[in-house]
């Protein structure tokens, strides 16, 4: 039994990998601030196992994704005085996901936006009963 705690001693040091000086935030959530200029996107599957992608409530396939997010972009930044404004705020890009929808699905959305030049795109989730910070 001494013999096993020695080496248990050792061997968890070992195991946990840290870098020391992180601290991590105590946040349990954050509630999203929704602005209108942002971009509301659904992914799930369709019945064939396909993926879906819903901008708003149009069900949009990832050229049409890319064309309207490309857009999207344009307009809000010629709308806030072009690309030369000190104070230009892009629109964000939040993600609803089903639980059963495949990382596929999700990554190439979240490809898509990155390519279209949206810096910050976020997940929306459901919180347990409770936990809001």
């Amino acid at each position: 039994m001494l013999v096993l705690l020695i080496i248990f001693l050792i061997a968890v040091p070992v195991a946990i990998q840290t870098v020391k000086g992180i601290k991590l935030p105590q946040v349990r959530f954050d509630p999203t601030t929704t602005k209108p200029e942002n971009v509301s996107l659904s992914v799930t599957t369709d019945a064939a196992g396909q993926c879906a992608v819903y901008w708003n409530t149009t069900q949009v396939n990832s050229k049409e994704l890319l064309d309207r997010a490309v857009e999207k972009l344009k307009a809000e930044i010629a709308r806030q005085g072009g690309p030369g404004n000190p104070d230009l705020e892009l629109p964000e890009a939040h993600i609803r996901a089903d639980v059963n929808t495949p990382y596929r699905c999700v990554g190439g959305t979240i490809y898509t936006m990155q390519m279209a030049g949206f810096a910050k795109v976020g997940f929306i989730s459901s919180p347990p009963p409770g936990a809001a910070g």
